[in-house]
């Protein structure tokens, strides 16, 4: 069993940990998960991550509107979600960014948002935690613009764009999706990574790693992405997790 597992990207307050979320954040220690952050979509969701980093000494959380939350209430939502950033354990803004996947909100609504919290971040001196869902051209030059520390989570894009993202000074998060058949261009990324920008991650429930691939996800499953990655970067999987987790300690300021 792997020990020191650092889970960068998790959101334990989805409706799918409804049925068993205390037990099974009790035990997932005992499977070598030592540090948890739970990512915010909207206000909602944020004031839950702050109920679970209160129950539970290893998790810390990060606070923001996702970009397919983005409604006619957000401007009030950020607002308190702004003042819930002085939470001690709130260690980033996010989950925010762009997907230009769906179509739920505008691409302009999407951007003047990203914006703001990019904003927001730098004024509280707080790294971002950034979604990039098909839109790595408008995502890179609001980060350009910005140049707030943080990461690239669940990156799916080229390792030229990869590189632009490390010029940045910021990391990269992989997880499940480097198992997946297919999974050519995350592969690419993680052999390319240097040692110090890597960061592990689930976001879990969702994309779960081979062998559980569609099954709800857990934090412990990190294993499975963590092999992968060490396979193809020719090195020992321990070795690969205690150096994102020093990578992650670094980012979020954890001590």
């Amino acid at each position: 069993m792997y020990t020191h597992i650092f889970d960068t990207h998790a959101h334990y307050d989805d409706l799918k940990f409804d049925e068993d979320r205390d037990e099974l954040l009790e035990k997932l220690p005992e499977n070598g998960v030592e540090y948890v952050i739970n990512c915010g979509c909207d206000l909602k969701s944020c004031k839950k991550s702050i109920d679970i980093c209160n129950s539970f000494n290893y998790f810390y959380c990060a606070l923001g509107i996702h970009p397919s939350e983005i409604n006619d209430e957000s401007d009030s939502e950020l607002k308190k979600i702004i003042e819930l950033s002085s939470f001690k354990k709130c260690v980033a803004v996010g989950e925010i960014g762009l997907d230009y996947h769906y179509d739920f909100v505008p691409k302009e609504k999407q951007l003047i948002f990203f914006e703001k919290q990019l904003r927001f971040a730098l004024e509280a001196d707080l790294p971002v935690i950034v979604h990039d869902r098909e839109a790595h051209e408008d995502t890179l030059n609001l980060l350009k613009k910005y140049r707030p520390k943080g990461v690239l989570h669940c990156f799916s894009g080229s390792v030229e764009i990869a590189k632009e993202i490390i010029k940045l000074g910021m990391y990269i998060g992989l997880g499940g999706a480097v198992t997946f058949k297919n999974a050519r261009k995350p592969l690419d990324v993680a052999k390319y990574l240097p040692d110090d920008r890597l960061l592990l991650e689930t976001d879990c429930p969702y994309m779960a790693p081979v062998p559980n691939r569609g099954k709800r996800c857990t934090s412990d499953m990190i294993a499975f992405t963590a092999e992968k990655i060490a396979e193809v970067r020719n090195t020992d999987t321990q070795q690969l997790i205690d150096k994102a987790n020093e990578n992650a300690f670094r980012l979020f300021n954890i001590r």
